[in-house]
């Protein structure tokens, strides 16, 4: 009976052997799959933040996203405003992605006055008129990576800029020029027409 009651053991060292060999292959095999579904943190985070303490996320020229913004009155004369955004090198992530940084993805910050007013996934929006009361306004859009940090060059925010003046009779925009397709790539090129921005290399304009 003895040598029966060893077998017995035995048999149960080597299942439990072999079960434990099996679950921490199937845990390890997970966590490469995971690993590999996750893409490496794009650029480098640093000290410097924005008004509202997000932090810059610094990536080289050549690989920085650009941003362009167009402001103009609404035709139905409700007193809101149509912003139409132009992006290079990057895409809008979908709600329910995960908070990570990945290369030429994100979210668009819409400021009036240098106050957040919506976060966008979509290069329209639409600015209702409590928004923009009469005056001069500036209208600011800055790129950010999924994680809320700031895509940025050469330690500057990935954005750019368009004035609005808003009237009780009626909104107005400086008048729109169109860019030509050089000035839109060309590093340092920087392009201001009132209701209208367009980036340059770094994102940025003015």
């Amino acid at each position: 009976m003895s040598w029966t009651r060893s077998l017995l053991t035995a048999l149960a060292v080597c299942v439990l052997l072999l079960t434990g060999s099996v679950g921490c292959g199937s845990r390890g095999a997970r966590g490469q799959e995971e690993d590999a579904a996750s893409p490496a943190p794009a650029g480098e985070v640093l000290g410097d933040t924005d008004a509202d303490g997000r932090h810059y996320r610094e990536v080289d020229e050549g690989d920085a996203p650009g941003v362009g913004i167009e402001v103009q009155p609404d035709p139905d004369g409700d007193g809101s405003w149509d912003v139409r955004l132009t992006v290079r090198d990057f895409r809008f992530s979908p709600a329910g992605v995960r908070a990570q940084a990945v290369a030429g993805r994100g979210l668009a910050y819409l400021f009036v006055d240098g106050r957040l007013v919506t976060r966008l996934r979509t290069p329209a929006h639409r600015l209702p008129a409590a928004l923009v009361p009469r005056g001069t306004h500036q209208v600011t859009v800055r790129l950010h990576a999924d994680d809320g940090t700031v895509w940025a060059v050469d330690g500057e925010p990935v954005e750019s800029m368009a004035d609005i003046t808003a009237s009780g009779a009626e909104a107005t925009a400086a008048p729109k020029a169109t860019p030509s397709a050089a000035a839109l790539s060309a590093p340092g090129v920087r392009l201001r027409t009132g209701g209208r921005a367009s980036p340059d290399r770094a994102g940025k304009a003015s």
